[in-house]
């Protein structure tokens, strides 16, 4: 639960909860990488401000007990302004991948298999 090393690489863990149970995204550098939760505690939310990206998980349209839906994944990138943001860990009720990326805002985009990431 704290902050470590992985060759020179400062990892900053995130406390979040996946319905009852806590779990850890991480932050590294100017991304963060949470695809497991359904809340993320106020004082969690500080040590994600300035991302250049974000990768949260937004299971499905309609909420779930234990991972964000789509509306909780975006008003969670609202608060957090990350530069850009891709939501992952969908179910089948997702929908397409076409038809995700349609309901979007401008700088959030559905993972997809193979998605690199490049953060300078």
């Amino acid at each position: 639960d704290r902050p470590f090393f992985i060759n020179g690489l400062k990892i900053i863990p995130i406390n979040v909860m996946h319905g009852k149970l806590p779990i850890f995204g991480y932050r590294i550098g100017d991304f963060a990488y949470i695809t497991d939760a359904k809340t993320i505690p106020e004082e969690e939310l500080e040590k994600l401000k300035g991302l250049k990206v974000l990768v949260l998980n937004a299971l499905r349209p309609r909420k779930h007990f234990a991972h964000l839906s789509f509306e909780e994944a975006l008003d969670l990138i609202k608060r957090i302004k990350p530069e850009k943001a891709y939501l992952t860990h969908f179910n089948h009720e997702a929908g397409f991948h076409k038809d995700i990326e349609r309901m979007l805002p401008e700088n959030v985009h559905p993972c997809f298999d193979g998605l690199n990431i490049r953060i300078e």
